[in-house]
């Protein structure tokens, strides 16, 4: 989800939380991820801008056909005593934000609808006199307090680009890991989102289904990864699994590293390095230097995938966003040479959304053009097929990928792109590792 409102056709894909142990010396947070089967149309969530015995954190991605969202979600266990909400899982933002309700007698709230407060021994609001406040909106964001205000409660308000917002107090609080081994890993000073209004389609409409809040994963000092990064290395990475295979293969998202998952895999892992844009510090860019189709190079400038100087444009990794969302001049070339590529018949009726769709009702095992990123630093990302033509009704295949509806937005990478593929995010090293080879021995 970028701090950006975007379209996107979304899969639902709830985290399962767990923690566990790898080695004696090496411990590690892994998240099971679940995915909806269901699609929808949805827009994005991506917030408008603008050692060796270090312990890591690991939790599987499990499909869950419960909810049709369209998002990823993690189980999070917060407060005293815990209480479990789904939360998306999203790179493409900072805050980690749950709603909340301040209910004395919460007889009219279903169980795991949302936060109380007041069931919590260790909820505590911060205020505005202490630097977590201050630093919760970095220049050029407005300050949340003023010096008349310093003793009042720490408020937040985080947009995203449709226009949807959560608001409430800025809070800190206990979350609580099961363990593989039966026990409890408690981290404490953990700083979140009370919600109490949350209003618009990211975060209200049919596409957050299931949803209890946001889990940003961005690069900001608030999210989950940053705060986590402190105590399990500053560095994470999930598998995507093919969410159209039946039973579904369980995904992990990982806090830190996890040294004996990466063996074997090493040597087939690729990077590419991290971008920073100083605009737009949220997200994890990439630089694309050229598209391929069938191994023959579109026409598209590179000037389509660069950040300028007002720190516009650019390719980010996005998590909460399922469609690939492209540069309009990078998408008329991509989308021109897949309709003189693919010569299977259109569908009866168009399908809202897409401006490719086929019937794939004359054959068993469709065949399309072979799509390639060609990436900074010379490594290739060569997704398969499903990730790019995806079955939106029966016998009726699309390419899913849309124009960026913002001028200025940046490209987006998402999550259906990336299914099958481990990827990793080094933040210390400012790369991005990703493999073909890695998700299938976690």
């Amino acid at each position: 989800m970028l701090s950006l409102s975007l379209s996107s056709l979304s899969v639902l894909l709830p985290i399962l939380l767990y923690a566990a142990v790898a080695t004696a010396s090496v411990q590690f947070l892994k998240l099971p991820l679940l995915h909806s089967s269901q699609h929808h149309i949805q827009t994005s969530l991506s917030h408008y801008r603008h050692h060796r015995h270090r312990q890591n954190l690991k939790s599987p991605v499990i499909s869950g056909a419960f909810a049709g969202s369209g998002q990823y979600f993690v189980s999070l266990h917060i407060g005293s005593p815990p209480q479990a909400l789904l939360l998306v899982a999203d790179t493409g933002s900072d805050l980690i934000w749950v709603k909340c309700s301040a209910c004395r007698n919460c007889s009219l709230h279903s169980p795991r609808s949302t936060f109380f407060p007041r069931h919590s021994s260790s909820f505590y609001p911060h205020h505005c006199f202490q630097r977590t406040c201050r630093n919760l909106a970095p220049p050029p964001q407005p300050n949340p307090c003023n010096r008349t205000k310093l003793h009042s409660p720490c408020r937040y308000e985080y947009p995203y680009a449709d226009g949807s917002l959560t608001s409430g107090f800025f809070s800190q609080e206990i979350i609580t890991f099961n363990t593989t081994t039966s026990q409890q890993l408690q981290l404490k000073h953990f700083n979140f989102g009370c919600g109490f209004h949350n209003s618009g389609p990211s975060v209200t409409g049919e596409s957050f289904n299931g949803a209890n809040g946001v889990m940003g994963l961005g690069r900001g000092p608030i999210s989950f990864s940053s705060q986590l990064g402190r105590r399990f290395g500053n560095k994470f990475s999930y598998c995507l699994m093919d969410y159209t295979l039946s039973p579904t293969p369980t995904s992990f998202l990982v806090i830190g590293s996890e040294q004996n998952d990466v063996v074997g895999v090493n040597s087939k892992i690729n990077f590419t390095a991290l971008l920073v844009n100083p605009l737009s510090p949220t997200f994890y860019y990439i630089g694309i230097k050229s598209v391929y189709l069938n191994d023959v190079k579109l026409p598209i400038h590179p000037s389509v995938w660069s950040i300028d100087e007002l720190g516009n444009g650019g390719t980010i990794i996005d998590s909460g966003t399922t469609l690939t969302l492209l540069a309009a001049p990078a998408y008329r070339e991509i989308l021109a040479a897949f309709k003189r590529q693919v010569k299977l018949p259109s569908p009866a009726e168009p399908i809202q959304g897409f401006d490719l769709c086929v019937n794939i009702s004359g054959t068993s095992r469709p065949s399309y053009p072979k799509l390639s990123f060609e990436l900074v630093g010379g490594s290739v990302l060569r997704p398969p097929q499903g990730n790019y033509f995806i079955e939106t009704s029966e016998l009726v295949e699309c390419l899913a990928m849309q124009p960026i509806n913002q001028e200025s937005g940046p490209s987006v990478i998402g999550n259906l792109m990336q299914q099958g593929f481990l990827f990793e995010f080094d933040r210390d090293r400012s790369r991005l590792g990703f493999s073909h080879h890695g998700c299938a021995i976690r």
